[in-house]
């Protein structure tokens, strides 16, 4: 193992190992009024899922996508397929009981089989590949969580196994092994459900923001923005990673948070398996095939969505880590991806809220969509189509944990007000005229603040900082070129367009 600091130089733009080696064929913007029995809102996996199993039933499927397909937080993920969250077990069955507990792995662990079903029955081309899981500690300090979450398998019934030591050359103490996992290629997997729902006739609308719900008696009403064409359909599905209808307002019941990911090509042979800390800051491993070339998937760092200050020292303290435990010939890609979290960890799939009988909602997947998209395609297939589920109780967005919701209610909306309030007084000191080419930053412009980037040809583009959702004041994220609302996790390019919600509304463009 290498112990210099020869470390490549990371790429200066981000992009997936994904994104960059999938092609997808292009889809028009809905550009007139159309009728469907159901309506998907977000092309990720969850979407994408849901759309295929009502197709398969028969059902006429209407996608609409903000952005490009596939190209959000599906697009940017780590690609593990396990029901080994991190720890999360022990949590479980304190918060929920041991019957719901068991549930939420067996649930994930269908998932699992429903993919590799998939994969084995079309023969599907996509790296997928049985894995051992392991979750382990570095610190000391961190076993006693470990093995409090090892009895919890114990009493669950889950088949892990103790071990004191990891094939990786990193320094633990303890790790819990889960064999039966798997990890894959997921663009390639859902290139496959895109192609047949070309096939079975489903229709794929791209740059299409879906804007508001009307309910009727016997319709939903989805209106979409710029051309303000509407899709009546019987049930409408909102996947978009965060809901675009929020009756029941889950913006104060979600927070946002990012995480980052290099690709590597190692100096050491990789041993296998995929690996994630229980401490912090977290670290992950996983290999991928890139021409037939091994390399390994290390990620980790994740923190608040606006609250990452120089966002790209997240980068370069995974590639010194990574360089310390692998070496490094090269690392050709570095991407980040944005997860929702819910109030107590598990993801809201089912009904977006009492009474809207007609509208549904998955959300809140935790940096685990691989199992939980899948799973929420199969939920909300059957709840629509009229078949029970046995996961209804445990995922339906209405529940209501008081251990640990309200405290972790009271702690993210008051790390809000935090945001809020420093935001609006915080004493900006950096100049227009301070910016390099390809430099962003929080500037005074005319009296009030303003953001600032100035691109590699050296054009200033100038937006107003306040976020269009609520009012708090973004930041600058020098690591993907984009500003980022510290408050709710709305993230906006460096001309002001909306990347993620909440927000709907781009913000305003100053005059220079």
């Amino acid at each position: 193992m290498s112990t210099t600091n020869r470390y490549s130089e990371l790429p200066q733009f981000p992009e997936s190992i994904w994104r960059a080696t999938t092609e997808f064929p292009p889809f028009e913007r809905l550009a007139e009024d159309i009728q469907s029995e159901v309506t998907v809102v977000g092309a990720g996996i969850a979407g994408i899922t849901t759309a295929y199993l009502l197709a398969q039933a028969g059902k006429d499927v209407v996608v609409l996508e903000a952005g490009s397909i596939l190209d959000g937080t599906t697009g940017h993920t780590t690609a593990k397929i396990t029901s080994q969250h991190g720890v999360i077990y022990d949590e479980l069955l304190r918060h929920f009981g041991e019957e719901q507990a068991r549930q939420y792995y067996e649930a994930n662990e269908g998932a699992l089989h429903f993919i590799r079903n998939l994969v084995k029955r079309h023969g599907i081309d996509c790296q997928l590949k049985d894995e051992d899981a392991y979750v382990y500690v570095q610190e000391e300090k961190n076993r006693k969580q470990l093995e409090d979450e090892f009895k919890a398998y114990e009493k669950l019934g889950i088949p892990g196994e103790w071990v004191d030591r990891i094939p990786l050359p990193v320094m633990s103490h303890g790790a819990i092994r889960l064999g039966g996992q798997a990890q894959f290629h997921p663009l390639e997997y859902l290139k496959f459900m895109v192609h047949e729902l070309q096939r079975m006739g489903v229709r794929i609308y791209e740059h299409t923001t879906a804007d508001k719900i009307e309910e009727h008696d016997d319709h939903v009403r989805v209106t979409v923005q710029r051309g303000y064409h509407n899709i009546d359909s019987q049930h409408v599905v909102s996947t978009s990673h965060f809901p675009f209808y929020d009756p029941a307002m889950y913006f104060a019941r979600l927070h946002a948070e990012r995480s980052y990911a290099i690709a590597i090509k190692p100096e050491t042979t990789y041993a296998g398996g995929m690996y994630i800390t229980a401490d912090t800051p977290d670290r992950s491993f996983r290999s991928v095939l890139l021409d037939g070339e091994e390399l390994v998937i290390v990620g980790g760092e994740n923190h608040k969505t606006g609250q990452g200050i120089c966002t790209f020292g997240h980068y370069e303290r995974l590639e010194a880590f990574a360089g310390q435990t692998l070496g490094i010939r090269q690392a050709p890609y570095r991407w980040s991806a944005q997860d929702l979290i819910t109030l107590d960890k598990v993801p809201y799939i089912g009904q977006i809220s009492g009474g809207k009988d007609r509208v549904f909602v998955a959300t809140g997947f935790a940096k685990w969509g691989m199992t939980h998209g899948t799973l929420a395609g199969q939920m909300l297939s059957s709840q629509i189509l009229g078949q029970d589920n046995p996961y209804t109780d445990l995922f339906t967005p209405s529940r209501f944990k008081a251990s640990p919701s309200i405290k972790n209610f009271v702690v993210q909306n008051a790390n809000v007000a935090k945001e809020l309030i420093s935001g609006k007084v915080d004493i900006v000191h950096t100049h227009v005229d301070d910016l390099g080419p390809d430099e962003g930053a929080i500037v005074r412009h005319d009296g009030r603040k303003a953001g600032a980037y100035r691109d590699k040809e050296g054009n200033l583009h100038l937006v107003d900082a306040t976020c269009t959702h609520m009012g708090c004041e973004v930041e600058w994220n020098n690591g993907e070129r984009s500003w980022d609302c510290p408050c709710h996790g709305s993230r906006f390019g460096y001309d002001g367009h909306v990347i993620e919600g909440p927000a709907k509304k781009d913000l305003d463009k100053l005059s220079q």
